[in-house]
């Protein structure tokens, strides 16, 4: 019987595809560049800083260079890290519900705490979430299951109990590993040509409003 619920956070929880595609826009216009539309860097958002840094500066900067400018990347998103960013819609019915039924639920995230935590205060979730795990917390980062396993822990739940909700294969991974149900969540930041019936999960949804609706929930 599931007793929580766990998500990820870019492209599961929240839409962060606004402030993280405009940071790279920002350092690319201060080094000089055409900014890039939202629509390009939306599916990779959930493979993070790096991945986007390289994406804008492909064939325009050799590697040693990759680093310096994910720095300056980071930076330029903490400045701007909850302005467009929002829950994806549906969310807030399922988070009051959930809440209502006395059913904690948490976050799990390889992106690290000194940008998770403002992200959810500005957002006003920092007070309702029952547990945030960032790709900081832990010694080890998804696909590990360690920090699942945490946040488990931390909830006072066993991993058997838990339902991990993610939009990239290590989420799946991880949360396998870890031994709990999962959940693709197929609306996220996922490139077309992703075949996410290879994750092998337990399901997917297609919008955050069929996740109560989902054989694993239909019961709490």
């Amino acid at each position: 019987m599931i007793k929580a619920v766990l998500f990820d956070l870019d492209g599961t929880l929240i839409d962060t595809a606004p402030d993280m595609g405009g940071a790279l826009n920002n350092l690319m216009i201060e080094e000089g560049l055409e900014p890039l539309p939202l629509e390009s860097t939306r599916p990779y958002v959930s493979q993070g800083g790096l991945v986007l840094t390289r994406m804008g500066f492909a064939g325009r900067v050799a590697e040693a260079e990759i680093e310096p400018l994910r720095q300056r990347f980071l930076q330029h998103y903490r400045a701007i890290v909850a302005d467009e960013s929002k829950l994806f819609d549906g969310f807030e019915v399922i988070l009051n519900e959930l809440e209502s039924r006395g059913i904690p639920w948490g976050i799990v995230t390889n992106k690290p705490e000194w940008l998770t935590h403002p992200l959810l205060e500005q957002l006003g979730l920092a007070q309702r979430v029952g547990v945030v795990i960032g790709g900081d917390t832990v010694e080890q980062r998804k696909p590990h299951p360690l920090p699942l396993q945490v946040a488990a822990e931390k909830l006072g739940v066993e991993c058997e109990n838990c339902i991990y909700i993610g939009d990239d294969e290590r989420d799946i991974v991880a949360g396998k590993a870890a031994n709990m149900k999962t959940l693709v969540a197929a609306y996220g930041y996922i490139e077309e040509s992703t075949s996410i019936n290879e994750w092998n999960a337990d399901g997917l949804i297609d919008q955050p409003a069929d996740l109560m609706r989902h054989p694993l929930l239909v019961k709490l």
